[in-house]
């Protein structure tokens, strides 16, 4: 008998169907951001930066600053000069004038928090006759324009007596239809439904669930929205303009009087306009890294 050499047959395709090769899977690439969105990033916080550095160009000169064409890029040393001009200014009541917007602003911040937020859980996490069409109005009054409510506001404050106080820009503002909506959106995804039948089950009432559960889980956009609303206060000149009085303003207001004279120094003007950012700069530099921390709990749910 001669023997047959066979080729043995490999493992791999013993019992398996003949059938096309499968590709390997691509790897995955990671996660970092390529060059263009640096690029973009870059180009933004240029467009951002370019104003404050300008500011400061021409608030660090001085009158002729503005019209040299030939100019330095570099800032010069006039800048303390020009802001002690604008704080010495009696025209100006510098101090008083930032204290009023420090008030102003810190409690139409606080009032627009707290009463959004009360706005928001009732919206979006209690259930009563006629709540969907009400929140469509409130949202709906975004699209009237202030400018339309000026004069009924400006004859109703006169007739309170209340033209030249400081009552007079805070009232109207302690509320907000975007303040509204902005929380009964997040309070509507943030909060289960089961959180506040276990709160109810416990026996909390309802101010209490909103106490222990709706404010805690509403920080992170409480503070975004006690942030922007301190922001949009403090840079406020059009009512403020109206229906305050040189002796009472606010410091936009107040800094607008820089300008009233028949010969405008922009490099004062400007001075003045870089010491106004100031307060909002460092609320932005104590209150941001608290402010992006919030926003990563609220937007991490386990």
């Amino acid at each position: 008998m001669t023997a047959v050499n066979a080729a043995p047959i490999p493992l791999a395709d013993a019992g398996t169907p003949a059938g096309p090769r499968r590709r390997r899977p691509r790897p995955v690439r990671g996660s970092r951001p390529g060059w263009i969105v640096y690029a973009s990033l870059g180009a933004v916080l240029l467009a951002s930066v370019f104003p404050f550095y300008w500011s400061l160009l021409i608030g660090s000169g001085d009158s002729s600053t503005i019209r040299d064409a030939n100019r330095s890029w570099i800032p010069g040393g006039n800048f303390f000069a020009n802001a002690a001009a604008v704080i010495g200014d009696p025209a100006v009541n510098f101090w008083p004038a930032l204290l009023n917007s420090i008030i102003s602003s810190g409690l139409i911040a606080a009032s627009v928090v707290f009463f959004s937020t009360l706005a928001g859980w009732a919206f979006a996490k209690l259930r009563f006759r006629g709540g969907p069409w009400l929140l469509v109005f409130v949202v709906g009054t975004m699209a009237v324009p202030m400018q339309l409510g000026v004069v009924p506001l400006y004859i109703l404050f006169s007739e309170l007596g209340w033209t030249g106080q400081l009552g007079a820009i805070i009232i109207p503002a302690l509320t907000s239809a975007f303040g509204v909506f902005w929380m009964t959106q997040y309070l509507r995804q943030s909060v289960p439904d089961e959180l506040i039948e276990a709160a109810r089950v416990d026996g909390a009432s309802s101010f209490r669930t909103f106490l222990t559960v709706g404010v805690p889980a509403a920080r992170p956009a409480a503070a975004m929205l006690g942030l922007f609303t301190f922001v949009s206060a403090w840079n406020n000149f059009f009512w403020p303009f109206i229906v305050l009085d040189r002796q009472n303003p606010t410091l936009p207001v107040a800094l607008s009087l820089l300008q009233s004279n028949y010969f405008v120094d922009y490099s004062i003007v400007l001075a003045g306009v870089l010491l106004s950012t100031i307060p909002l700069l460092l609320l932005f530099v104590f209150a941001g890294k608290q402010l992006v921390s919030g926003i990563m709990q609220g937007a991490v749910k386990g």
